[in-house]
């Protein structure tokens, strides 16, 4: 008996490795390549390891995915993947929904953008999505008017209402947080709010609502999706474990999508 689940015991074991898979996953800083992390605890019990490779800005990931560099990302909107894909030609899927992080306004010069001074300056992302999605939050905070049939990507051209005849300093995302310190008000992702040690439901002074319609993905290349590894990743993101980890570390910072 003891031979025989002793054989049992080397069989499993070794079908477990045949079926383990090596991923590589580009996140950014903050809480995507902190959740994902956790997505890595869970998964590698079911024979998935995750190798996370973080990337400093939004447009590298996507790149490095169409090139074959990474098997999948987690990092970014419905709507920044659908303009990359139309600007850069990639060919994407998106596989899961992870979470909504709403964009915040922050500043280190008032604690209410009703203070906000005729001719004050607002840092806004500079890629067409995050940009535009920070002028929509504007608009929808009063402090702007924009033109009719711009969806989801106006830009500055498309300020055609501006009592307080802000300006517009348009930077890297990455780089907002350090805009603080230039700019009377600078709108932040999420992701490097947290990163540069920003608190989204302390340090904010205004955040997107809920149900913005920037829910962000795991995307893969086409042709990846209906891989075997691509459903124990969310399967293991969309986890009971997952979700009580955000709700503990991020709290309504972070809404999850399941």
């Amino acid at each position: 008996m003891f031979r025989l689940t002793t054989f049992a015991s080397v069989l499993t074991l070794s079908a477990a490795a045949a079926m383990a898979e090596d991923i590589k996953i580009g996140v950014t800083p903050g809480e995507h390549a902190e959740i994902m992390a956790e997505v890595a605890r869970i998964a590698e019990p079911e024979g998935l390891n995750i190798d996370m490779i973080e990337f400093s800005d939004y447009v590298v990931p996507n790149q490095a995915l169409s090139d074959g560099d990474l098997d999948a990302n987690s990092f970014q909107h419905r709507p920044y993947m659908e303009n990359q894909m139309k600007d850069r030609g990639y060919e994407l899927v998106e596989v899961a929904t992870t979470i909504t992080a709403p964009m915040g306004v922050y500043s280190d010069r008032i604690e209410d953008l009703a203070d906000l001074p005729q001719g004050g300056s607002i840092a806004i992302p500079n890629d067409p999505t995050n940009g535009g999605r920070a002028l929509l939050l504007l608009q929808d905070l009063g402090l702007i008017g924009l033109a009719e049939d711009t969806g989801l990507v106006p830009s500055t051209l498309d300020v055609t209402e501006n009592e307080k005849d802000l300006s517009f300093l348009e930077l890297d995302a990455a780089q907002l947080p350090r805009a603080l310190a230039d700019a009377d008000v600078a709108i932040i992702n999420t992701n490097y709010a947290i990163d540069s040690g920003l608190d989204p439901k302390e340090d904010s002074i205004a955040m997107e609502k809920a149900d913005s319609p920037y829910v962000n993905i795991i995307a893969v290349r086409k042709g990846d999706e209906d891989q075997p590894w691509v459903e124990t990743l969310v399967n293991a993101y969309h986890s009971d474990e997952v979700k009580a980890f955000i709700e503990e570390n991020y709290g309504s910072s972070i809404l999850t999508s399941w």
